[in-house]
């Protein structure tokens, strides 16, 4: 059978593909003679199939969608109170490349607007690095987001930063507050050739999926930035990444995004896929006007929207079962699907108003899929309170969901790891 979803993907082109509103970005040159009539899409799953279509294998530079994977460098490199203490994370409500620092303290308001970005971009790689040596960090690391080496537009480039004023009063203010400590057009500059990098529409839905998948590219397997750092990112973008439209596209589409002015958006559903769209015509916010088009109808056919939650699944007790007879039996808790807070919650509720009335107690993980932190350290604790009722708890876990409980159950856990031991 084929695959629906290309064919899909093809009539959500069609469907938008007459909307000739808006305009490139005509305040850098290079940029403002782009083909306004390119289109495309792309969706990446979270275990890495591509799905495309439209003008997929047009290259175009990154621009401001660079913004959040440097940000999330730039975390993951120095850490999170170094980087918190030169770049907030509060929405601005401003256009991208408004003069929006904070009264108190001159810090940029966030890292998706200019002033931020600029911040971020000094903020990757160790700490006193050199230009090159900091330039070639960025470009690595989103490679590796990307699946594959990534090279600058040089055309682009000199073209933005010849006109690059703006930014540069901005590098200058941030100088002049202490922000970043380095030569102000050094700073511009590096930021400017990050912009210039030269992406695809599937790049972009490949490097959306790697966020979307807790910070791990879907296709090679690396850990590009960890899981900690993707939720710091992902809620920046939620808030910021597009600008001061961000609101109504919250309210309209749900998707933590990112734009960029050369035509390209990105979307990560965290859990299910990145997403990507590029068409250079932008709205006054400085979007694309058929890449929100597109967004809209992708949240509203398939109800993408982060706040649109599924109804409540099976219960993670599978069942509650006794084997066996007198000092022998077993009662047996099998749980079932992917574990977070409430699931864990309903765990205990059950062994509290229905408490164990048999010595031996087993729980068995192995139709168990996933286990959150907070789900994992209450279920251990449920554990290590039966031990202390006077039970003896089994804990049936081929796949290994659980670690060993901790020293202090007095020998009264016993793990079985391998289906043939059960």
């Amino acid at each position: 059978m084929r695959s629906p979803i290309p064919d899909y993907l093809a009539e959500a082109l069609r469907s938008v593909e007459s909307d000739q509103s808006g305009a490139t970005a005509d305040y850098i040159p290079e940029l403002a003679d782009a083909d306004p009539d390119r289109l495309a899409v792309a969706f990446c799953t979270e275990d890495g199939r591509l799905y495309s279509g439209g003008d997929r294998d047009t290259e175009f530079t990154i621009q401001s969608i660079s913004k959040p994977f440097v940000y999330a460098l730039a975390l993951a490199d120095r850490g999170f109170d170094e980087v918190l203490e030169k770049v907030n994370v509060e929405p601005s409500g401003d256009a991208f490349n408004d003069v929006s620092f904070e009264a108190e303290t001159g810090r940029p308001r966030n890292p998706m607007i200019n002033a931020g970005a600029i911040t971020a971009h000094t903020l990757a790689g160790e700490r006193g690095a050199a230009l090159e040596q900091r330039s070639e960090r960025i470009v690595e690391g989103l490679s590796a987001f990307a699946g594959r080496r990534l090279s600058a537009d040089d055309a682009v480039y000199a073209s933005e930063i010849g006109t690059a004023f703006r930014n540069r009063a901005l590098a200058n203010m941030l100088r002049a507050n202490g922000i970043i400590d380095e030569d102000p057009l050094i700073a511009v500059s590096g930021y400017t050739r990050q912009c210039s990098l030269l992406v695809t529409v599937e790049d972009l839905a490949l490097m959306a999926a790697t966020l979307a998948n807790r910070g791990v590219n879907p296709r090679t397997g690396e850990q590009v930035v960890s899981a900690v750092v993707v939720r710091q990112t992902l809620s920046v973008m939620a808030t910021c990444g597009m600008y001061d439209g961000a609101g109504d596209w919250m309210t309209r589409v749900g998707i933590p995004a990112k734009s960029g002015v050369a035509g390209g958006l990105i979307g990560a559903l965290p859990g299910q896929a990145g997403i990507a769209t590029f068409s250079p015509r932008l709205d006054r916010h400085g979007n694309s006007v058929r890449g929100v088009n597109l967004f809209q109808r992708f949240t509203s056919d398939m109800g993408m929207h982060v706040m649109e939650m599924p109804p409540p699944g099976p219960s993670v007790i599978r069942s509650r079962r006794v084997f066996g007879h007198g000092s022998l039996s077993l009662e047996v808790v099998a749980l079932q699907g992917g574990i977070r807070f409430a699931g864990a919650e309903r765990v205990l509720r059950d062994l509290e108003e229905s408490p164990p009335a048999h010595r031996r107690v087993a729980f068995s993980m192995g139709r168990v899929t996933t286990i959150g932190d907070v789900a994992r350290r209450m279920l251990l604790e449920a554990v290590r309170r039966l031990t202390l009722d006077g039970h003896d708890v089994y804990l049936i876990d081929p796949d290994r969901v659980l670690p060993d409980p901790e020293p202090g159950t007095g020998g009264r856990v016993t793990v079985v790891r391998h289906r043939e031991d059960i």
